[in-house]
């Protein structure tokens, strides 16, 4: 059984540990502003806004390691809304993977909406959750995990594909913002 640890106690982090129980895991919730003497979890969730990454990876990075460690950002800029704040062809998660070398870093549940993690479905068809990294085995456990809290999973490909990741949640958030869709909507994928 995988015991997973979600830091951010906010919409997505309570969506995304609803999807994990149910997929039978045992989780852990850690607010963002508190001070956790330890991370339990073998899977740490970062379900914060990327922003928020850098003091969390200085409180508890050395705790990280051995850990599959999955980022949920999207490092957009929230006072614009017309760029992502990493560098061209990067990644958040590529910075994140680059400070814990020694963990399995994952790109997942960035496509999606808290609404359609807790509905399972973007309209009518399932919610989908693209992953994407370097580890076979740590993607195959999250994906399992997914599958078994009832929804879809897709292994997206290498860690380089969190950037395109990033740019499809950059588009999600940009039409939900403007009113394009609803909050309850988004993209999904057509078996």
């Amino acid at each position: 059984m995988s015991t997973v640890s979600v830091i951010g106690t906010g919409a997505m982090g309570s969506a995304i540990g609803g999807v994990l129980t149910n997929g039978g895991a045992t989780v852990d919730y850690i607010g963002n502003s508190e001070t956790a003497s330890i991370v339990a979890g073998d899977i740490v969730v970062l379900a914060v806004p990327y922003p928020a990454v850098e003091g969390i990876l200085a409180q508890y990075g050395d705790q990280f390691a051995g850990k599959i460690v999955i980022d949920i950002t999207n490092p957009l800029n929230f006072e614009t809304f017309d760029s992502l704040t990493v560098a061209d062809g990067s990644s958040a998660t590529a910075v994140i993977a680059a400070e814990l070398p020694n963990s399995r870093v994952l790109k997942a549940f960035n496509t999606t909406f808290a609404a359609t993690l807790g509905s399972k479905t973007v309209g009518p068809v399932q919610t989908t959750v693209l992953i994407a990294g370097d580890d076979s085995d740590a993607k195959s456990t999250l994906a399992a995990l997914v599958q078994a809290g009832g929804l879809a999973a897709v292994d997206a490909g290498s860690l380089a594909r969190a950037h395109e990741l990033e740019a499809l949640g950059f588009l999600q958030l940009t039409l939900a913002a403007s009113e394009k869709i609803a909050w309850t909507g988004g993209f999904g994928l057509v078996p």
